[in-house]
């Protein structure tokens, strides 16, 4: 997904010519051999509990915003100074940082725009990095120990699955997770981890548990979700532009989809 495409879904009240700078088809490279990267939710929510000073949980809007972020690209870094300058914003805007802290990463969607844009912008210029071999940020045997988890865990969610999916429901969970298991047989191939490639055969997977459980999910559940992600959204509907809100709104109906079934998450992001 280019990343201008996503930045004027996300950025709010933007000017003209904002919009014009970040629609340029520009798309920010992922450091696939981080460590940090692929910690990519964890360390987002451990600085923004830190800046808030205050060990609460995320909320389920906020791990969509996240979610979006992801799957546009934006750097680590970038999120985590566009974190710095909405809190040094906002304690300008509350006088000396007087009053209730900030509450939510919907703050912060413009300064973290703004600052991957800004990473961006530095790095078209910069020389190519030197060529040292990338240490892999984790080894053969923890992948294979996370695709079994998780595999286990969808065979799982199929045995004990609310009544009403059907017995078909139940077969393609099963089939999901013999996927998931056979692509342990990629680890065991000579040369370098691809890590790139592994990604994108996970998000396939992903794309084809969501269309099931959409298919299958009974229309009361979907209701119940549909009223908490109204409720979560309220507070911030008049700051948001049309397609921002379904953006956010998709990624918390997924995430809750897996919550009501038992399922994992599926992407390297979520290797913990």
């Amino acid at each position: 997904m280019e990343f201008g495409a996503v930045a004027g879904v996300l950025a709010v009240d933007k000017n003209d010519k904002q919009k014009q700078e970040t629609d340029r088809s520009v798309c920010p490279t992922k450091d696939m051999d981080s460590w940090n990267y692929f910690n990519y939710f964890t360390e987002i929510e451990d600085y923004f509990w830190k800046k808030r000073g205050a060990h609460l949980l995320v909320s389920p809007l906020d791990w969509a915003i996240m979610e979006t972020w992801q799957k546009a690209g934006v750097p680590l870094d970038a999120v985590l100074k566009g974190i710095d300058r909405a809190f040094e914003s906002y304690q300008r805007s509350r006088r000396g940082g007087a009053g209730k802290a900030l509450k939510s990463l919907a703050y912060c969607t413009d300064a973290v725009l703004d600052a991957a844009q800004e990473q961006l912008e530095a790095a078209a210029g910069s020389p190519p990095k030197n060529g040292k071999a990338a240490k892999e940020p984790f080894s053969r045997e923890e992948l294979k120990a996370f695709f079994a988890k998780n595999a286990a865990q969808i065979v799982g969610a199929a045995a004990k699955g609310p009544a009403n999916t059907g017995t078909g429901c139940a077969e393609r969970l099963r089939e999901i997770a013999e996927l998931l298991s056979g692509m342990a047989v990629l680890l065991d191939a000579p040369g370098a981890l691809d890590l790139e490639d592994l990604e994108r055969r996970l998000t396939i997977l992903d794309d084809k548990l969501q269309a099931l459980l959409m298919s299958a999910v009974s229309e009361e559940t979907m209701l119940k979700i549909r009223r908490e992600i109204d409720g979560q959204l309220a507070a911030y509907r008049r700051k948001m532009k049309a397609e921002q809100i379904a953006l956010v709104e998709k990624q918390y109906l997924q995430k809750r989809l897996l919550q009501e079934f038992g399922l994992p998450r599926l992407s390297l992001y979520y290797f913990s």
